[in-house]
């Protein structure tokens, strides 16, 4: 493999990043808790990673604003068109596997 430069990684990190976002915007079916019991993260996470590094560079942003970027919509629209209510099965999974940050 040949060595990337700086740019590059930070390019192609980006892209695939944009490509994650909407891909989870496209799979509006597949439920944050769903995420979280699979993969130990989901879009609410992402939206932290993204606020985070603003504020790391010296750039406020709000939870708001950070949720609206990954989700594509205001974060309380999304809820009502796609959030349904987890089952017990899946709350009791989350509590079992919950991150420390959640």
């Amino acid at each position: 493999m040949s060595e990337l430069s700086d740019d590059q990684k930070r390019d192609f990190e980006a892209a695939a990043f944009r490509r994650l976002v909407e891909h989870l915007r496209e799979r509006s079916d597949v439920q944050n808790i769903d995420l979280m019991n699979l993969a130990g993260f989901c879009r609410n996470c992402l939206s932290n990673w993204y606020r985070e590094a603003a504020e790391a560079s010296g750039t406020d942003l709000s939870k708001e604003a950070s949720r609206e970027i990954v989700y594509g919509m205001p974060y309380a629209e999304w809820q009502a068109l796609h959030q349904t209510e987890a089952s017990d099965a899946k709350k009791a999974v989350f509590e079992q596997n919950r991150p420390k940050d959640h």
